[in-house]
């Protein structure tokens, strides 16, 4: 494949864009090579400069759920968008979306919308402090919650990626009040606890990682969070950016049957557009304002294009009755055809899926957290991102970072992809 366009592309953003991107993990400093700039994308397909197609794995890094290019979520934006962008007021639209999620995930009474990701983990973050009267937080090596202050401690992602788990800028006196605990390692956070007696607000993890590879929790692990926060007047806070309506209707908390004082969403809550929430039951929710004391606001928050996005997609979702079943066979499908194809081969990898979620690991040890995930082999999976890439698949160019499957892949995309496992693999 020719990338002429997004090469010139590259060079003229890299004068005016720090690094050319507006997000770290969207470079190829990790596997090398120019970024693919993207022109347009329907269904399972993303379009670049240069006219290439690629059969896309990372959906905008999860939104995308039903496809590029949704109609419903299309037509909702173009038709909010004749009445205006924008209000700085209260509208309708904001309450109905609330309600619908709401009535979708379980152990929610509240949810405010916020604009990302990284701004409902923040918010979380403050409201637990509020909440408890306490300064501490526990995070887990490899998590990854946005890029505020609190959570670039040790972080996954990009950060991972780059090699900088510690960035600069960050206080001494943030650090302090963050701990760092290891996934899945429950009796690692029991002396985490015990050590800081009274003085932890809140754990923020995400119930499955996406951040060092689609990491699930294992047996009990977030079982045992439950209980130590229930013991010692700890918030638990679930990071479901990524696996909110996407592992199941009501995410994690549903699939796991676990629940979560506060709730962060983000990606496929949006639709595509930039959005996130955070939800709770009322007694921690209405320690916000105006209500309480703990402040919190936004100037586009409840955007009304991002809210006719996010709740067509919410309503879709929550009337297609197969939709899980779908994503979650499909995965399976591709999960077992790449590993046929990497052992007829005599490549060493371990892959890991939940529900729609799918990372290929180049290690021949278990992958359950950041540690075990670092031990894969990067020069492979270089090797195995490049090849992908010439045989028209994108997947992200970072060996930390979960594939999202979307219900727009047909079997013929998994089979195309499958067929050029089997090809690549020749050569790792």
């Amino acid at each position: 494949m020719l990338y002429q366009r997004s090469s010139a592309l590259f060079n003229k953003a890299q004068e005016v864009i720090p690094g050319g991107v507006n997000s770290p993990v969207r470079a190829f400093s990790a596997v090398g090579g120019t970024p693919i700039f993207a022109k347009s994308a329907k269904g399972a397909y993303v379009y670049d400069e240069d006219g290439n197609r690629f059969i896309d794995y990372i959906n905008s890094w999860g939104p995308m759920l039903l496809g590029h290019a949704f109609p419903p979520v299309v037509d909702a934006v173009i038709e909010k968008a004749k009445s205006g962008t924008s209000f700085g007021m209260p509208t309708a639209l904001e309450t109905e979306i609330a309600q619908l999620a709401v009535s979708m995930v379980p152990n929610i009474d509240k949810i405010r919308f916020v604009n990302s990701g990284t701004e409902a983990c923040m918010s979380a973050i403050r409201l637990a402090r509020g909440f408890t009267k306490k300064d501490k937080i526990i995070k887990f090596s490899g998590c990854y919650h946005g890029h505020s202050d609190s959570f670039l401690i040790a972080a996954g992602s990009g950060a991972i990626t780059f090699g900088t788990p510690n960035s600069p800028g960050v206080t001494k006196g943030t650090a302090k009040d963050t701990l760092l605990a290891r996934y899945n390692d429950i009796e690692n956070v029991k002396e985490l606890v015990e050590a800081n007696t009274n003085e932890i607000a809140a754990i923020i993890v995400e119930p499955v990682a996406g951040n060092m590879g689609c990491i699930p929790p294992l047996d009990g692990f977030l079982e045992g969070l439950r209980a130590i926060c229930d013991a010692n007047n700890i918030v638990l806070i679930f990071d479901e950016v990524m696996t909110g309506f996407r592992l199941a209707k009501g995410g994690v908390q549903e699939l796991k049957a676990v629940n979560a004082d506060i709730v962060c969403f983000g990606k496929v809550i949006g639709g595509g557009l930039p959005v996130g929430a955070f939800a709770a039951r009322n007694e921690i929710m209405n320690y916000l304002a105006p209500l309480g004391p703990v402040y919190q606001a936004g100037t586009l928050s409840g955007n009304p294009l991002a809210m006719a996005a996010g709740l067509a997609m919410l309503k879709a979702i929550n009337t297609d009755k197969g939709l899980m079943n779908r994503l979650e066979e499909k995965t399976k499908y591709l999960h077992t055809g790449i590993a046929d194809a990497l052992n007829k081969n005599g490549v060493i990898h371990t892959i890991n899926r939940i529900g729609s979620m799918i990372s290929v690991h180049f290690t021949k040890d278990e992958v359950v957290d950041f540690e075990t995930a670092a031990k894969g082999n990067n020069e492979t999976f270089k090797k195995f991102f490049h090849g992908m890439l010439k045989h028209g698949i994108y997947i992200a160019p970072s060996a930390f970072e979960t594939w999202f499957i979307t219900d727009a892949l047909t079997y013929q995309d998994l089979n195309e992809t499958i067929t050029a496992v089997e090809t690549i693999a020749k050569d790792l």
